[in-house]
This record gives C-alpha cells, structure tokens and sequence, in this order.
C-alpha cells in the first residue's frame, strides 16, 4: 500500500519532469523549429520576435530552474545513494554532481541572456535608426549562441540524469 510518504516522492518527480520537459522543450523548440524559420526576415524583424518571445519564456525559464531547484535537492536528499553533496565516489554520485555542474552552468547562461543579451537587443531596436545595424546583427548572433549553449548543456544534464538512473 502506498504511503504519504510515496505520494509526496511521485508529486516531487512529476513537478521535476513537468520543469524539465517545459524548459527544455521551449529551448528545443526554439532552436530547432523558431529560429530556422525566422531565416527568411529582416534584421530588426527577427530581434523583435525574438524579444517578444522571450518576454514570456524568460519569467516561466526561471521559474522551472526554480521548481528544478527545489525538487532535485529534496529527491537527491532521499536518495539512498546520497552521501553528501560534492561526493564523487560512484556513478550515482558522480553523474548527480556533472548534473549539478552542467546546471549551474545553465543558470549563468541563462543569467547572461536574461540580465545583459536580451536588455541590449531591445536598447538596440529602441534606436529606430539603428534597427539593422551591426550592432543588432551581433546580439542576435550572441543570442541565439548562448540558446544553442542552453540547448546542448541540457542534453548533457538529460545524459547524467540516465547514468544516475542506471546506477
């Protein structure tokens, strides 16, 4: 029979894959499906989308680091492989601490393109006379960097989520 304890363990691993599948499912579908197709627009065209579509990703981005956050520590905490936080000593262990790398790598690229890449993009659109420049074609290049960094990080974190599982 199931007890409390089992439904808060399943509440916590469905509301860590619903962040999971959410955050990196806008990063994939961005860079695979949004960017591609904005190829064919102008500029000053795609940064304004780009803007846009960032505006309601970035607040729901943040908020799954948030809820990834607060249930990896507390599923990682009962699990009976946890021996302490930078312990490396088998695979669990150290799959759980690449993950842990690889996100706070993710964090701060995130943190780059929230708090300095996407400020400046919209500065840059803001100077109507200035739309095309090449100052907005080199942030739009940074942007979408920093998106297929995101991209590829996840998919390691994915990587040593399996290894830990396997363990």
């Amino acid at each position: 029979m199931n007890t409390p304890a089992s439904w808060v363990m399943a509440l916590t691993y469905w509301l860590h894959l619903l962040a999971t599948v959410v955050w990196i499912g806008s990063l994939a579908a961005v860079n695979l499906l949004v960017l591609p197709s904005l190829q064919s627009l102008e500029a000053a065209t795609q940064a304004r989308f780009i803007s846009a579509l960032q505006k309601r990703l970035e607040p729901l981005a943040w908020f799954c680091m948030g809820i990834l956050l607060a249930t990896g520590m507390f599923q990682m905490s009962a699990n009976a492989h946890y021996n302490g936080f930078l312990d490396a000593s088998a695979q669990w262990s150290l799959s759980i601490l690449i993950k842990h790398i690889l996100g706070v790598l993710m964090v701060a690229v995130s943190a780059l393109q929230t708090w300095d890449v996407i400020p400046a993009l919209q500065r840059a659109l803001m100077k109507k006379e200035n739309a095309d420049s090449a100052e907005l074609v080199r942030l739009q290049k940074r942007e979408r960097m920093l998106l297929r960094v995101n991209l590829f990080l996840s998919a390691f974190i994915l990587a040593a989520t399996a290894f830990a599982r396997a363990a």
